[in-house]
């Protein structure tokens, strides 16, 4: 017991921040501080809506933002994540605040940051990296084209239609427009997003979000322009931290929604911070680092009222874009947010949201990666599919439909194409020693196949009917040291081509098992088979000794008392191993 509280402590250390984090917050602060600043005024609304849609009300959204936000900063795997409410987690939540209520909404929260603690406790992130690369590419470009769709009501100044999926919103959101166009709404938004575009190319260093913004504000207030509608009333501070919501009858009950809500906030930060790797050169994250981040980051904000957060990839995109090289501009990014809430509130309330669409939509642009895209989609035919479903389905379905989706085809790609690599090859019986006679007899009634690379379920099948199309022999011997793998399904066809071919009086010898598939084998039957018959062999040579010596004992060969076989040479053993 002792042991295992020292390991978990050291393990708990192992993931606490260290002196290096903070060395790269030294290099160039004054773009940290930039780029946290732009973050915030982008994240504001984001997690004013966001709060809103998860039933529990602009203050949830804010406490997210600023706790989770500062928490997920200081204690992640990734230096350039942003972290809060995401559009993806409001879907998850919006049944358990039907079905549980706020507080419901609050004890998941909890319980799904305790689970995150864990899988990081149990080194769960390394599994992020077997996430194939066009699955990455594809859920970025879907996020891209989400993120800008969902700009549309605001740059056309119309308000938010109903519906959960983004196409449709954004197609009634046009039908709004052409009934009563707000063209100020749409000039807003184009200005901002071309004087953020053109001024990266121009001056990378120069933060043209925040000026584009701050002209965008003064223009509507010094115009009074009506139609540039602003962001409105913002609350005036943040709840205090309360634990009311405790509710250890429910732990049942809520279980499910808490793995759900897990799964979506470790996925959707190791993403993100995938993501911001390949916006960037030189970053890498740690995903159990981002996985002990994100779980104090939920166990932290349901106690200030919070909703469950996740790494954001929008924001993220936008930290990045603007400049960010250490986890100050995310901490940078919360501390405004929460000076905003206390002190600022009246003066963000009249940036108008065009405006804000307009930086977002930029972002979506840029987000974009064509040389990767290109290059991806010139890989392979395989690359390219999964690339554009996964995009797709992001943008159809969400998130994790779109992520489970890729990984799904993937897998089914990967395995078609291992399988295709599992072969079962007719080799030559070259003994070196033999007279011509006797070589021909042995060609004539012993035939050896080599099985190379996996047999597994997916080559498995394959091998069975060409198997089973061995005629006018008397002996098969398998040669199976070049088996790389073989699994249950593997060993049983295995073990019922042997039993075929014995029905059919043609004697089945193996050599080269190794040891690792041998607890497989027997575990279905197949290794007893060949044993009872006396049909196992270390080395192919002993297989061949011992179908030559049956092939005597059934007065097929010449059976020569006075000449015993000679040793192979080791040019000749060499050859039949």
């Amino acid at each position: 017991m002792r042991s295992a509280l020292t390991r978990i402590r050291g393990r708990i250390v192992e993931l606490l921040p260290g002196r290096n984090d903070w060395a790269e917050t030294r290099r160039d602060p004054r773009r940290d501080l930039l780029a946290g600043l732009t973050v915030a005024v982008v994240a504001l609304p984001l997690a004013l809506g966001f709060g809103v849609s998860s039933g529990l009300g602009a203050e949830a959204g804010l406490a997210t933002a600023v706790i989770a936000g500062a928490l997920a900063a200081v204690f992640g795997g990734s230096n350039l994540q942003v972290s809060g409410p995401t559009g993806a987690m409001t879907v998850v939540l919006m049944p358990i605040v039907a079905a549980h209520g706020p507080s419901g909404v609050l004890m998941v929260g909890l319980m799904a940051g305790v689970m995150l603690v864990a899988l990081a406790l149990l080194r769960a992130g390394k599994y992020m990296q077997y996430v194939p690369a066009p699955v990455v590419e594809g859920f970025t470009l879907g996020i891209a084209c989400v993120i800008g769709l969902q700009q549309v009501p605001n740059a056309l100044g119309v308000p938010k239609p109903e519906g959960d999926r983004v196409l449709v919103v954004t197609w009634r959101a046009l039908e709004a427009f052409a009934k009563d166009p707000n063209w100020t709404a749409i000039a807003f938004a184009v200005a901002v997003a071309g004087v953020m575009l053109i001024g990266a190319r121009l001056r990378p260093t120069v933060p043209f979000s925040i000026l584009a913004v701050i002209a965008a504000t003064v223009v509507a207030q010094a115009a009074g322009l009506d139609a540039a509608t602003p962001i409105g009333d913002l609350p005036s501070g943040l709840p205090a931290p309360s634990l009311s919501f405790l509710d250890l009858g429910s732990l049942g009950s809520l279980l499910a929604p808490a793995v759900a809500v897990a799964a979506l906030a470790a996925l959707e930060s190791l993403l993100s911070a995938s993501v911001a790797d390949g916006m960037t050169v030189g970053q890498k994250h740690d995903p159990d680092r981002e996985l002990f981040g994100q779980g104090l980051a939920n166990i932290a904000a349901p106690l200030f009222g919070g909703v469950p957060a996740t790494g954001a990839i929008a924001r993220t995109a936008v930290n990045v874009r603007t400049g960010a090289g250490s986890r100050l501009a995310a901490l940078t990014h919360a501390a405004v947010l929460a000076v905003i809430v206390f002190a600022a509130a009246p003066l963000v309330s009249k940036i108008p949201l065009a405006a804000l669409a307009g930086v977002l939509l930029a972002t979506a642009i840029r987000m974009v990666e064509v040389g990767s895209l290109r290059a991806m989609a010139k890989a392979t035919r395989a690359d390219a599919l999964i690339l554009v479903l996964t995009a797709v389905a992001t943008l159809a379905l969400d998130l994790v439909y779109a992520v489970v989706l890729g990984l799904m085809v993937a897998s089914a790609l990967a395995l078609r194409a291992v399988a295709k690599q599992a072969r079962l090859d007719q080799v030559p019986l070259d003994r070196g020693d033999h007279s011509a006679e006797e070589h021909a007899l042995l060609a004539e009634h012993i035939v050896a196949y080599r099985i190379d690379g996996p047999l597994f379920f997916a080559a498995a099948h394959r091998f069975l009917l060409e198997l089973a199309e061995v005629a006018d022999v008397r002996v098969v011997i398998l040669r199976m040291s070049r088996v790389t793998t073989i699994d249950a399904t593997g060993a049983l066809v295995l073990k019922d081509a042997v039993e075929k071919l014995h029905r059919r009086g043609i004697a089945v010898m193996t050599s080269g098992i190794r040891p690792g598939q041998r607890q497989v084998l027997d575990s279905v039957g197949a290794l007893e088979l060949l044993r009872l018959e006396g049909h196992e062999y270390a080395t192919t040579p002993e297989a061949i000794q011992g179908a030559r010596t049956r092939l005597e004992c059934a007065g097929v060969m010449p059976l020569h008392p006075a000449q015993s076989p000679r040793p192979l040479t080791e040019e000749a053993e060499e050859t039949v191993r």
